[in-house]
């Protein structure tokens, strides 16, 4: 259901969206209703994007744009930076960035990277967070994170690197079944040409040294070879473009990489996790 209330936190982008829908239907003369029954939604839905009391689907937009769009694509282009108003605010920066990345190196200690999340997986996780979330928030995370997923496809597709610590692949969501699908599309994901896959062992520490006790961190080359650190913690996301501030991060990367188990030996134990769920 629509909340009214999202009419004045609607972004730029969404408003902007709802406003040229409202334009071009009224040009072609088509009441509310009209377009919907062209485009399979009620009139109240298509009410509900153009007052951005609700955003449109990426379903809705595309098929807005043969009904309406002339064959322009507006709508098309503009699916990507709505996706964006679902996103808190905090991350929002970094997702532009990560759209735009060659090379996308990561280390996550707590849970299974976003980009590689099932639904199911991405479900329990925004679900069972605190404070809780309505159902309608909780759909539009979860559509909107399975939606990065389409950094993948790309073509060329980015470089990624994945470091996942041992606690992450082991930390139990959802079900054993959800852990499991998550832990097989995790293999699959990471036999991709593109993606290099690695484990940090739970007894790294035990040999002296651990460079990833800081916690998670994510490197990004963007097409135009911009070098930027990201971070995120509790509701707060940094983001570092200055090169010299990002050195040192970058270095630090380089020792979690060389300290992880090698992507043979992580592909090996990511399919023994998934056999013991």
């Amino acid at each position: 259901m629509a909340n009214s209330g999202n009419k004045e936190l609607a972004s730029t982008a969404t408003q902007l969206s709802a406003e040229i829908a409202r334009v071009l239907r009224n040009r072609k003369g088509l009441t509310q209703e009209q377009v919907g029954k062209q485009i399979g939604y009620t009139a109240s839905a298509v009410s509900a994007m153009e007052t951005g009391a609700q955003p449109a689907s990426d379903e809705m937009y595309l098929a807005l744009d043969a009904a309406i769009g002339d064959g322009l694509g507006i709508f098309k282009s503009a699916v990507k930076y709505v996706r964006l108003d679902k996103f808190p605010k905090y991350s929002k920066d970094f997702l532009l960035l990560e759209q735009r990345a060659i090379t996308l190196s990561v280390y996550e200690a707590t849970v299974i990277y976003g980009l590689f999340q099932t639904e199911a997986y991405a479900r329990a996780l925004i679900s069972g967070g605190y404070p809780p979330l309505s159902e309608q928030r909780v759909n539009e995370l979860v559509e909107a994170r399975l939606a990065r997923r389409a950094l993948l496809e790309q073509d060329p597709p980015p470089l990624i690197e994945l470091i996942l610590d041992e606690a992450a692949l082991r930390r139990r969501l959802g079900s054993p079944d959800i852990m499991r699908e998550q832990l097989l599309q995790l293999l699959v994901d990471g036999r991709r040409r593109n993606v290099t896959l690695q484990v940090m062992p739970l007894d790294r520490g035990l040999r002296g040294e651990h460079a990833g006790v800081r916690g998670p961190m994510i490197l990004v080359q963007t097409k135009d070879h911009e070098h930027l650190f990201y971070m995120e913690a509790q509701g707060l996301g940094t983001l570092i473009e200055d090169p010299a501030a990002v050195t040192p991060y970058s270095h630090r990367y380089a020792k979690i990489r060389a300290e992880a188990l090698s992507p043979d030996e992580s592909l090996a134990f990511v399919e023994q996790l998934a056999g013991e769920q």
